[in-house]
């Protein structure tokens, strides 16, 4: 009877540990500075520009995509994503990055892209 208390506390703890976890790993804020990327040790969504003027890199060996961006500020932090480059990557109006900052490098486990809408061009349009 004992051990089904003990049980029972076990998956209690382990349920709100996973919990605690999860809930950490989501409740990432969006961070426009890369000085705060860089300084710090925790997963971050970074958004910025891609760097044009740098192009791109592609290894199809060992499957990474690499680039350069920059924030407002113009701070500028190479980024590499274990996976293939977007399909939209190179009309990009601006790129959102979820990874860490380590040895120099951002390593994204995920890429956004946010592409010009036909809405906004429209609406751009209208205004004058």
């Amino acid at each position: 009877m004992k051990s089904k208390y003990i049980f029972g506390g076990f998956i209690i703890v382990v349920f709100f540990s996973l919990m605690g976890y999860l809930f950490t790993e989501t409740n990432i804020g969006y961070e426009e500075d890369f000085s705060n990327v860089i300084n710090s040790e925790k997963t971050v969504r970074a958004t910025g520009f891609w760097v044009k003027e740098k192009s791109y890199n592609v290894d199809n060996q060992k499957k990474l995509f690499s680039f350069y961006m920059k924030d407002y500020n113009d701070t500028e932090i190479k980024v590499v994503y274990k996976g293939a480059i977007p399909n939209n990557f190179e009309s990009a109006t601006s790129v959102v990055v979820t990874g860490k900052y380590q040895n120099g490098v951002f390593v994204a486990k995920d890429i956004l892209t946010k592409c010009p809408s036909k809405y906004e061009e429209e609406f751009e349009g209208s205004a004058t």
